[in-house]
């Protein structure tokens, strides 16, 4: 992130109650300091999968992915959009061993390619002998507001994993101590690739931003598409308004779930439906939030109790835990051969 003394800078127009101003130097350093809590608190570890004795205790990162992709696979392919900076997503798709393209070609410093949305996954032997069989574990990614281990060079911009060993004792910490910690952090903390300011919808006009949002409006767009939305209130007024324009597509059908019936959500959901839009949300009633506060229509409990089961999971759990079970078990020891 550049701070820059133009108008288009992130800190221009502001007036500062302090005088004097804060120098550019010190502005530098409060962005530094940004984009080092940014990345700390998104550089999230998905818990020991080998633990878990049963879908109901693994991440819901898992469930999901592994029910999305197994869906009927003549409903065409998966695309998921996500807001989010973290990467639980990319590390449950590679754990599951789920084919997806993300934008990046490449993998030690990948290079953003749109183009490689365009692509699919198939059999070769089949594609040869003239018939045609999709590989099913297989869905299209997007980042709409970037990610942690996105970083530009030489004015392009790049994908590589960082390590996010450090960084696990973190999301633990009090608030002082995470103040504490990141000066230790902010030496192995790069660049991060996300949107920096509240300025969005100028920025996603360049590059890799305005082919993520294009491709998010293009497939609202395609006939008898079904959006289903988890996590997202409508607060970020670009997305919304893509959704709203979408709405227009006749065959398109929406459902929002959402785990507070009180939200402002659920009113905006009823007012598109009032106007004729196929649009729906799932929520608990009042008395069940009384009686558990966002425990239901969460991404967990939709993840593992709505969407339907899938046997490959259980089984790759049981191979986890079967592995995990002979990496930590002892050499057993040589037999006495004496008389």
């Amino acid at each position: 992130m550049v701070i820059g003394q133009s108008k288009d800078a992130p800190f221009s127009g502001v007036t500062w109650p302090s005088t004097p101003a804060p120098s550019f130097d010190d502005l530098q350093w409060f962005v530094n300091r940004l984009r080092m809590s940014i990345f700390a608190e998104c550089a999230l570890s998905l818990p020991d999968k080998a633990m878990a004795k049963s879908t109901s205790e693994t991440p819901p990162q898992l469930a999901f992915l592994s029910k999305l992709v197994a869906r009927d696979s003549n409903l065409g392919r998966t695309h998921l959009f996500t807001l989010n900076y973290d990467t639980l997503f990319e590390q449950a798709l590679e754990l599951l061993g789920i084919q997806y393209f993300d934008g990046f070609t490449g993998r030690a410093a990948a290079r953003f390619d749109p183009s490689v949305y365009g692509l699919d996954v198939y059999y070769p032997g089949e594609v040869a002998e003239g018939r045609v069989r999709r590989f099913d574990k297989f869905l299209h990614f997007y980042k709409l507001h970037g990610s942690i281990h996105w970083f530009e060079q030489d004015g392009e911009m790049r994908a590589r994993h960082p390590d996010l060993a450090p960084f696990r004792a973190y999301v633990d910490l009090k608030p002082e101590e995470k103040a504490a910690a990141l000066v230790d952090l902010a030496e192995g903390t790069a660049s991060v690739g996300i949107l920096p300011t509240a300025n969005k919808f100028t920025q996603t006009l360049t590059m890799p931003y305005a082919h993520l949002f294009r491709s998010f409006q293009v497939r609202l767009g395609i006939p008898q598409t079904f959006l289903l939305v988890l996590g997202y209130g409508f607060g970020d007024d670009h997305v919304s308004r893509i959704i709203e324009s979408a709405l227009m597509n006749p065959s398109l059908v929406m459902l929002v779930v959402e785990p507070n019936p009180e939200s402002p959500v659920v009113e905006r959901i009823r007012r598109y439906k009032d106007l004729g839009k196929r649009a729906f949300v799932l929520c608990p009633t009042d008395a069940a939030f009384a009686a558990a506060t966002f425990k239901h229509a969460t991404f967990d409990d939709f993840a593992r109790s709505a969407m339907p089961d899938v046997q490959w999971l259980d089984d790759f759990l049981r191979l986890r835990r079967f592995e995990k079970q002979i990496a930590s078990s002892a050499m057993p020891a040589e037999p006495d051969t004496g008389a």
